[in-house]
């Protein structure tokens, strides 16, 4: 029979469920993206040119902020840990989907399962709260720009995103403390990629509601809430402006983190907002976007559209041209 000693000891489960016999889960069947022989190899070409890509682009952005002094403010210091939540974020997921595409049968131990569902919750909730502390760093730039340097000095800076990082471990280990005790009855096949908290849920035989309670309450409702009243804030102050100028140059600033938050929050919305009777084959690939789509534009999103950034990538690229690394063209394309 399926159970867990100390677990049951923490989380007691109802007695219906401790009398009943439960199949003993030992591994879990991932039935992937699709099952459809012909698309295999087309996918994962796609998808390893979106992680080499991914790779290549938040790296990239890491890179260029650590290299040049002028990127060494606050908002290029919470840009860059974005980048490295979005390297571990995808990296949890895309090497074992590729290898789904060329395997057969998409087997993940139990205990495997669990660690990836555990790293995915830290890093999906500090990504949101990293979101919301932008946003919040874009709010002090924007109302308070005098201030701005004595609000955000580094150890703030540090405090803040060591607080996102926290906050996605703790987040992380309720919930999976509470996925863990509850018996899985069979089957043991998981209607998604990797183990996300709903395909998992949907095989336990008990109440799954406090654990969707959670998963909203911890992943959305802080960080959101933030969001918005940073936002607010900035459009009053913004239309209080008189200069059109002025206008056009703070939104310029929102609108990279604008693009990046609809984008991760659409696709998250979608997928834990719907009814439970939806149609499951949309939300795997609803969930690409955020897992493996999202980490791979937000280095174009926050660069393409800053001058600064692009400005540091014109030096370093000058300074590669000068040693016969890079043609001259490439400063054109960028330009």
């Amino acid at each position: 029979s399926w159970s867990f000693p100390i677990s049951n000891f923490f989380f007691p489960l109802p007695p219906h469920l401790l009398d009943c016999n439960h199949t003993t889960v030992t591994e879990f069947i991932l039935l992937g993206l699709t099952s459809e022989p012909k698309l295999q190899t087309p996918l994962f070409m796609m998808f390893l040119m979106i992680y080499l890509i991914t790779l290549m682009g938040n790296l990239g952005l890491i890179t260029l902020i650590k290299t040049n002094p002028q990127l060494h403010t606050a908002m290029y210091f919470f840009l860059c840990n974005l980048s490295v939540i979005d390297l571990c974020y995808s990296s949890i997921f895309s090497p074992k989907l590729l290898i789904g595409f060329l395997v057969e049968k998409k087997t993940i131990s139990y205990s495997a399962c669990f660690v990836q569902h555990f790293f995915f919750l830290v890093f999906v909730t500090t990504e949101v709260l990293l979101l919301a502390v932008m946003a919040y760093d874009r709010y002090v730039a924007i109302c308070n720009p005098l201030l701005y340097t004595i609000s955000m000095p580094k150890r703030v800076c540090v405090q803040l995103v060591a607080g996102s990082y926290i906050g996605g471990i703790l987040n992380s280990l309720i919930q999976t403390s509470c996925l863990l005790p509850l018996p899985f009855c069979g089957p043991n096949v998981i209607n998604h990629y990797f183990c996300d908290t709903n395909p998992l849920l949907k095989l336990t035989c008990s109440d799954d509601h406090l654990n969707e309670v959670l998963l909203v309450a911890f992943n959305g409702t802080i960080s959101i809430t933030i969001i918005l009243l940073s936002y607010i804030c900035i459009l009053r102050t913004v239309l209080r402006t008189c200069s059109a100028q002025s206008r056009s140059r703070a939104f310029n600033t929102c609108a990279s983190h604008l693009m990046a938050v609809s984008l991760f929050y659409g696709t998250i919305f979608f997928m834990y907002l719907q009814p439970v009777s939806s149609h499951r084959s949309l939300d795997k690939v609803v969930s690409v976007f955020y897992t493996v789509v999202t980490p791979m534009l937000n280095p174009f999103i926050y660069s393409l559209r800053n001058k600064e950034v692009k400005g540091a990538l014109v030096k370093l690229l000058t300074l590669s041209l000068k040693s016969n690394k890079i043609p001259h063209c490439y400063l054109q394309v960028i330009y």
